[in-house]
């Protein structure tokens, strides 16, 4: 990876960022679902994008390491509220969801002790976060009536079932992976 920060990569998620505002709010607002839902897609594919991007046109970034799975905690924070306060899920799993990034980042200082600012991303996080990222527009479609709004309702719930478990289930695996690293790794001295 490298220093540079103006890459189509970085660029790609930067727009992601600018657009969770937006869908926020068109969710609260106007109640604009589907323009709400285009912008998930959008996310989605530029979620996508960024990383191809990155490896096949070699332009993987410190900066692109960090912007990426930020953008997707906001986007799948800002879903959440929106979602909660739109009433299309319960308020728990509006708190369960941002509850385990809570937990992840009480972890940070553990990592620095140790040198890293943080641990790279495995698959079962990339798994949890797309059907996360899967469920929460079936679940916006599902908010209404009608054979396409009952089964993206289903699906929705199916993908936010199994999305939570593999969510958290990645989170342990992140814990045991800092506990491994503290019992491994040496401290590292103070500037």
């Amino acid at each position: 990876m490298d220093e540079r920060i103006i890459t189509v990569p970085n660029a790609l998620s930067f727009v992601r960022l600018l657009l969770v505002p937006v869908f926020l709010w068109l969710v609260l607002g106007p109640e604009e679902d589907g323009l709400a839902l285009l912008v998930l897609m959008i996310s989605g594919v530029t979620d996508y994008l960024d990383g191809k991007l990155a490896r096949s046109l070699n332009q993987a970034s410190k900066i692109g390491a960090i912007l990426d799975p930020v953008a997707d905690r906001c986007y799948i924070l800002a879903v959440v509220i929106g979602l909660g306060f739109r009433d299309i899920i319960p308020w728990w799993l509006a708190v369960v969801l941002p509850l385990r990034d809570v937990f992840l980042f009480g972890l940070v200082p553990f990592l620095r002790t140790r040198g890293y600012s943080s641990l790279p991303v495995h698959f079962l996080g990339k798994a949890a976060t797309a059907s996360l990222l899967y469920a929460f527009p079936l679940l916006l479609l599902g908010d209404s009536t009608g054979t396409v709004a009952d089964l993206a309702n289903v699906f929705g719930w199916a993908f936010t079932i199994w999305g939570v478990a593999l969510y958290w289930w990645g989170g342990v695996l992140y814990a045991f992976q800092v506990r491994r690293l503290l019992a491994t790794t040496p401290r590292v001295a103070r500037a």
